[in-house]
């Protein structure tokens, strides 16, 4: 096999005709990832940026905008490529980064706080593809059904004692394997992740909650316990929840749009 074809077949092939994920792409996707993440980081430190609650809200709110465009696709409103995975989050961190350069700016220039001019862009901006994706939805079932099972959840995270960024960073997660399961348990959808995909057709999808718990939880606690980089620890907390939280709104979605 050529490299042209190796590319093609792992690569381009999956975007193009929505084959979903393999090992190779996955890997590899997972391996950019950890290198966007320490590199921005170290920008980040670099530009003495707090890793603090609004920095948090802002890059957030842009992630969600960013899944409301993906969604665009799903609703039938776009087909282009642009908008699938890994495309769509390669322009969204590409927007991110400029807007929170324009931002800086903004507050040298006119002492109005970055994150504000973050969260106001991303807000505005999501008005549009989050009205359209509404307009489309005309299934409710599975959408009840994912925030019902989310309930407990909530209810079993209010009443224990831990940080609010990890409840929270957990509970993206869960909503994302809820959403999940009531997709591939009650609709018929099929997983395109690896490794869930490995793990719902060798068990059952709701062995994908469990996972999803014990991995996120279990990530959070080593954490807590082994890092005494609070910057760094929060800035980590935020990837890890918009990983879990892209997919969750996106899947929730789906399920008012099939």
């Amino acid at each position: 096999m050529s490299v042209s074809d190796f590319i093609r077949q792992y690569y381009i092939d999956p975007i193009v005709f929505g084959e979903g994920y393999n090992f190779v792409n996955t890997l590899t996707y997972a391996i950019l990832v950890v290198i966007v993440t320490w590199l921005t980081f170290k920008f980040l430190e670099k530009m003495k940026v707090k890793i603090d609650r609004n920095f948090a809200t802002s890059i957030l709110i842009l992630a969600v905008f960013g899944t409301m465009v993906r969604l665009l696709e799903e609703a039938g409103i776009s087909s282009s490529f642009l908008l699938v995975t890994p495309m769509i989050w390669i322009e969204t961190f590409a927007f991110i980064f400029a807007l929170f350069l324009v931002s800086k700016f903004i507050e040298k220039k006119f002492k109005i706080p970055y994150h504000k001019t973050l969260s106001a862009t991303g807000l505005f901006l999501m008005v549009i593809p989050l009205t359209l994706v509404l307009s489309r939805l005309n299934q409710f079932t599975g959408m009840l059904i994912s925030l019902a099972l989310l309930v407990p959840f909530a209810i079993g995270f209010y009443l224990i004692k831990w940080r609010i960024e990890n409840k929270l960073v957990s509970m993206a997660h869960i909503f994302d394997a809820t959403a999940t399961f009531t997709a591939v348990q009650f609709f018929g959808f099929t997983e395109l992740h690896v490794v869930p995909r490995l793990l719902i057709g060798t068990f059952n999808p709701v062995v994908f909650i469990v996972v999803k718990i014990l991995v996120v939880v279990g990530s959070l606690v080593l954490i807590d316990k082994y890092s005494d980089d609070k910057r760094f620890n929060n800035f980590l907390k935020l990837i890890i929840a918009i990983i879990g939280l892209a997919p969750a709104i996106r899947d929730f979605f789906l399920l008012g749009l099939s």
